[in-house]
């Protein structure tokens, strides 16, 4: 039995650096923070686990924020932009299951997953995985092994085509549970 607790996560975004300037309070998701903020340079995650988002819409570069202050996040993650949509994450409890593919389209070689990976060529003999099927859990997918480099976040539902979704070129190498670890 698996349940997801909407209740949690709270983060608050400062125009500037330090937590000055006007701020905006997130306790969901957010699609266009242009509307409260001209731009965000620090913020605040006083409770639960968010993807950060530098472009509108949850598209462009993601950037998992948990618990924490980010008085600078963007020399703090190597950021260009500023954020400009977030999206809260559940927090999940029960089991995790994700079917990897190596191919587009759920083809090629396949393997089930409920641990974390830290190199799916290592332990799957994959080159790439192009598409995937979350069945439970909220989980981060990294184009580099060992949790490195860019990344997505994965909800539950079927991903036929990372490319369809604005990562071109992009291969992920390693994946990651969210836990309750926010």
């Amino acid at each position: 039995m698996s349940t997801t607790d909407m209740s949690m996560g709270k983060i608050i975004f400062y125009e500037e650096k330090n937590f000055q300037g006007r701020s905006h309070e997130c306790m969901s998701d957010c699609a266009d923070m242009s509307s409260y903020l001209s731009r965000s340079q620090s913020c605040r995650v006083e409770s639960g686990c968010f993807m950060v988002y530098d472009r509108n819409n949850y598209m462009g570069n993601q950037f998992f924020m948990r618990r924490g202050e980010y008085s600078d996040y963007m020399s703090m993650m190597g950021m260009r932009e500023s954020i400009k949509s977030c999206r809260m994450i559940p927090m999940h409890r029960g089991q995790f299951r994700m079917k990897i593919y190596e191919k587009e389209n759920f083809g090629g070689q396949s393997h089930e997953m409920m641990e974390d990976c830290d190199n799916i060529m290592e332990r799957y003999h994959m080159n790439e995985c192009q598409s995937c099927n979350v069945m439970d859990g909220h989980w981060l997918m990294y184009e580099q092994a060992q949790f490195r480099g860019k990344m997505m976040y994965m909800r539950p539902g079927e991903y036929r085509n990372f490319r369809e979704m604005g990562m071109s070129g992009q291969r992920f190498m390693s994946m990651r549970r969210i836990t309750d670890m926010c």
